[in-house]
């Protein structure tokens, strides 16, 4: 879990998790971005969106912007150096 500045992880295991923790550097960007505290605003707007749009639980955390961006991009372990402004608002 990613909370402005710092990333929190289950076990230290994941530490060399590359793919989960640029994921996690991604939301880092994304907060950094929106001056942390609009980043958790508009995203807990679109959760709860999704959930009176009927979806469950794990679908509304899949359909948040910053999500979609994040597990769009974490594999591209060179993405956040080509990132452009306000890249979670577009369709992947």
């Amino acid at each position: 879990m990613a909370f402005w500045p710092f990333i929190f992880l289950k076990s230290k295991d994941l530490n060399k998790d590359l793919i989960l923790l640029n994921h996690e550097k991604i939301h880092l960007a994304q907060q950094t971005e929106l001056l942390v505290l609009p980043f958790y605003m508009i995203y807990l707007i679109e959760y709860l969106y999704q959930r009176l749009m009927k979806s469950n639980h794990h679908d509304a955390y899949k359909k948040i912007s910053f999500e979609q961006e994040a597990y769009f991009f974490e594999k591209d372990l060179n993405y956040l150096k080509k990132r452009k402004l306000c890249a979670q608002f577009r369709k992947y």
